[in-house]
């Protein structure tokens, strides 16, 4: 049995690095609101994604896997350039605000445990994972990432000591109802942007190509974005270690959900904004140990979070212009790809010096989310159906009929915001104003 458990153990990567990673500062403040607001009525949500979520990262892993190339190097060969332009664009800005609401939230939790200057605890953050990211070689950095996923565990820990009614709750998950209002129609879009996030397929299928270039030993050859031959060992790891991963991050999302509807929902506190307000009230109502263990997930969440934000705006980047990148290569023998993650990093350090608050970046980033999440699971359902990309492992009906279900919701999901945020006297108003 301890056997089975350490060669499964052996067999994740991507997938649950992935996985994890969704549970980032900015997710938890989102699963946070949703508990907070709409109670135990948010709980269907992490049910429901699961599929749609895992649809999208199966695809993106088989295509990285299939290609040795990631999203971004087969989007430059197979598609224009204004598509490349337009994505890649939009999803470095928007892993760029998504890191300063992480750097924001992880020194907010640090404060909370051991009170100090949250920009001088930014600093020290940015420090210890700019350390973490680049320096450290690329096999030691995988397992740091798969313990720091570990550190989710403790909103589960929370979870137990604090929640009570299982049945109730589990009820609430598989039989969805809530009050229809502007509020809770946000945090729906919210909920569905911070799980389907466009980053996460972009860093599967880039890890899921190194993984592949460094068994098949040709990490140090070109970008060349075309089929090679995968076996369905391979596609059956990585799509074991996908479905495993997306369980998790879900799981998680409903711990969070159900502790704070619970502790927060329940005693009638629902103006959460930051992780800071989140953590302060559950203190009095759940007790120290549901409170720190709280904000040391957070804390753990950012250590992942933060280095796969920056490190897949750095992926975009490298296979655009064909560097030589990767984390499996030291910094001497890739400098443009670790010059993007340090840049990336400290421009989202800055945003924290901006005013902009941590629920306005998230705000900007779920807009952004939004935007391009179409554009791209329609690429990546275009890809995974294509041979030259993916070979005979084309998708079958099941993955294609969840990932046009995935595009769909997406697109609703944009709509409802935009016409929630801009109803049509604002938003003609706002267009008169330009002329």
């Amino acid at each position: 049995m301890l056997q089975k458990i350490k060669n499964l153990w052996k067999s994740l990567g991507p997938g649950l690095i992935t996985g994890a990673s969704d549970d980032d500062p900015s997710g938890i403040i989102t699963y946070s609101v949703a508990g907070a607001k709409m109670g135990p009525h948010a709980l269907w949500s992490m049910l429901y994604t699961l599929p749609l979520m895992t649809v999208v990262q199966e695809m993106s892993a088989k295509i990285g896997l299939a290609s040795q190339c990631g999203l971004a190097g087969n989007i430059k060969k197979h598609y224009s350039k204004i598509t490349l332009i337009l994505i890649s664009s939009l999803i470095i800005l928007a892993n760029t605000f998504n890191i300063g609401a992480d750097i924001f939230g992880m020194a907010s939790a640090i404060e909370l445990l051991m009170p100090g200057s949250a920009q001088l605890l930014s600093w020290i953050i940015v420090v210890a994972i700019l350390f973490l990211t680049v320096v450290l070689p690329y096999r030691k950095i995988v397992v740091i990432f798969k313990w720091l996923s570990m550190t989710l565990l403790a909103y589960i820990a929370a979870g137990f000591i604090v929640v009570e009614e299982w049945p109730k709750l589990a009820w609430q998950m598989i039989a969805p109802s809530f009050q229809i209002n502007r509020d809770n129609f946000l945090i729906v879009v919210a909920l569905f942007g911070t799980t389907i996030s466009p980053y996460l397929a972009f860093w599967q299928a880039s890890e899921e190509a190194e993984e592949k270039r460094i068994k098949d030993k040709s990490e140090d050859g070109p970008y060349i974005c075309e089929y090679k031959i995968v076996t369905r060992s391979e596609l059956r790891r990585a799509a074991k270690d996908t479905k495993l991963g997306m369980f998790f991050s879900n799981l998680i999302g409903f711990f969070i959900i159900a502790l704070t509807s619970s502790v927060l929902f329940n005693a009638g506190i629902h103006n959460i904004e930051t992780v800071k307000d989140a953590a302060e009230a559950l203190r009095p109502l759940a007790g120290d140990y549901a409170y720190i263990l709280f904000s040391l997930g957070v804390i753990g969440a950012g250590l992942l979070a933060i280095p796969i934000l920056a490190g897949s705006s750095a992926y975009v980047l490298a296979e655009i212009f064909n560097w030589k990148g990767g984390l499996d290569r030291p910094f001497s023998k890739a400098k443009a790809f670790y010059m993007v993650i340090i840049f990336s990093t400290l421009v989202g350090l800055m945003i924290t010096y901006t005013g902009i608050s941590p629920i306005q970046a998230l705000f900007f980033t779920a807009i952004i989310h939004g935007i391009v999440a179409p554009f791209l699971i329609s690429i990546i359902l275009h890809m995974s159906n294509n041979p030259a990309i993916v070979g005979p492992n084309v998708n079958g009906r099941t993955s294609n009929i969840l990932g046009y279900t995935t595009l769909v919701v997406m697109i609703a999901a944009i709509v409802v915001l935009f016409i929630t945020e801009f109803p049509a006297d604002k938003a003609g108003a706002l267009i008169g104003s330009w002329f």
